[in-house]
């Protein structure tokens, strides 16, 4: 099978990486920025609608306005610059999980995204935009081994596994099965687990491949060093690396000491794979030479560095074929002014992200069972088709589901949660899981500005 992979721009892409970070980005960002603000204005006809008042041969950025996902799935077919994308054969195209990493058009690659925003988006890649994300993937994230990096560029003596949602278009499912395709001999050196078996039988997975790096959310990795203390892990990985989920210190501290292993943090999204990486002083830099981020109040105002943000507006400089110009995130970010101690000139930033919880259920031999959070709200997410929701532990049997839809629609939705959360009961070793719905409800939000949707049992009380 034809991957989208074009290794020439790759190659120049990598170049380019390679010399900036300790040298100034601005001028790459600018040029940058300058192409894609005349490729929206000239290709896209969501962009050339509203900028027809500006008159400007050179559009700025302040010129744009911001725009919200919902907003921008809402036009699809006229946000993208490429006519034969459109949104229902795109749909369509997802919806098979048979179709995961596969090409589309023969030159694109597809995933979606979660519902973490209660708004489900599908992102289209082309191989230049490809070609970005995997030379930052390479240069910048994955290098807290350097020497050994550098005479093993490919990670061809690793055995990495990949634990997380596999069932779905996502995108980090959807990049592993691309690179296995680009790269015949990294097939053989690269699996992928998924979270929605239960823990013992992922554990027994584990165990047979014994992965020397892990990538995985922080909520499973402090999973793994728990049952390594318990001896069920058998193996301990050199490397682990986190995403998806905030990664506190204190989980972090767990999962090195338990596992004595090196842990490296990300920040990304499916609107952009790799928006931060953390350098061996273990602060989080973004890549601005190939975005931007403009933290913003609640009134959509600029935030000072040093400042919290209400969210966060991105600016995708790679994606020519689904401009994403100031995009409103969501996220709360803090950019810090100060220059950090491993050299690069990159912008320093504090990312406040998902603090889901995981939850110890009595399983039907009385032993406690843990459910992973991103296993509950992709099984909801996927199985349920319901997006905007709260779940919190009542006790060891017993959830209560939130949700802000009302009358027929609302009961319809707990229905589907019901039935789902039954099937992924059976899979945990779980007695059927007792539901209480609770309709018309507002969602709480924490300080990120997103609602928290799986809550334990201690943290329940406080909702």
């Amino acid at each position: 099978m034809i991957s989208v992979f074009d290794p020439l721009h790759l190659g120049s892409v990598a170049l380019d990486i390679m010399t900036c970070g300790r040298t100034s980005f601005e001028s790459r960002q600018k040029s940058r920025l300058d192409i894609l603000l005349s490729t929206a204005v000239r290709d896209s006809p969501f962009y050339r609608e509203r900028m027809s008042g500006d008159s400007s041969i050179h559009p700025l950025l302040s010129d744009f306005p911001i725009v919200s996902r919902s907003e921008l799935m809402a036009q699809f077919d006229d946000w993208v610059t490429d006519p034969l994308l459109k949104l229902d054969q795109l749909r369509a195209f997802t919806s098979d999980p048979q179709k995961i990493g596969m090409p589309y058009l023969g030159k694109y690659l597809v995933w979606e995204s979660s519902g973490t925003s209660n708004e489900p988006g599908i992102f289209v890649q082309d191989a230049q935009s490809l070609a970005v994300y995997d030379a930052l993937e390479a240069l910048r994230r994955n290098a807290p081994r350097p020497y050994q990096r550098w005479f093993d560029p490919l990670m061809l003596s690793e055995r990495i596994a990949f634990v997380g949602a596999i069932s779905g278009h996502f995108s980090s499912i959807v990049t592993m099965r691309r690179l296995r395709q680009v790269n015949p001999l990294m097939a053989q050196r690269l699996r992928c687990f998924s979270i929605l078996q239960s823990p013992a039988a992922l554990l027994e997975e584990l165990n047979a491949y014994a992965p020397t790096v892990i990538a995985t959310y922080p909520t499973v990795a402090a999973l793994l060093a728990d049952e390594f203390s318990l001896g069920s892990l058998k193996f301990k990985p050199a490397e682990i690396w986190t995403g998806g989920e905030t990664l506190t210190d204190t989980v972090r501290r767990h999962v090195e000491q338990t596992l004595g292993c090196d842990v490296r943090n990300n920040y990304g999204a499916s609107e952009f794979m790799l928006i931060g990486w953390e350098c061996s002083h273990g602060k989080m830099h973004a890549n601005a030479d190939w975005l931007i981020l403009e933290p913003i109040d609640e009134r959509g105002n600029p935030v000072p560095p040093g400042q919290p943000s209400n969210s966060t507006l991105l600016t995708n400089l790679a994606n020519h074929v689904q401009p994403l110009i100031r995009y409103d995130l969501g996220d709360q970010v803090r950019v810090l002014s100060e220059c950090c101690a491993c050299g690069s000139l990159l912008p320093i930033i504090e990312v406040q992200g998902r603090r889901d919880d995981s939850l110890v259920m009595r399983g039907c031999n009385g032993q406690a069972v843990t459910l992973l959070p991103l296993a509950l709200t992709t099984v909801l997410e996927d199985d349920a088709a319901v997006f905007c929701f709260q779940l919190l532990q009542h006790d060891e049997s017993t959830l209560v589901l939130r949700l802000e839809a009302r009358g027929q629609d609302g009961k319809l939705m707990a229905q589907r949660c019901q039935k789902a959360l039954d099937n992924f009961s059976v899979t945990q070793g779980l007695p059927l899981i007792r539901l209480i719905v609770k309709l018309g409800q507002t969602l709480s939000k924490g300080r990120s500005g997103k609602a928290k949707k799986i809550v334990a049992l201690n943290k329940s009380e406080q909702h």
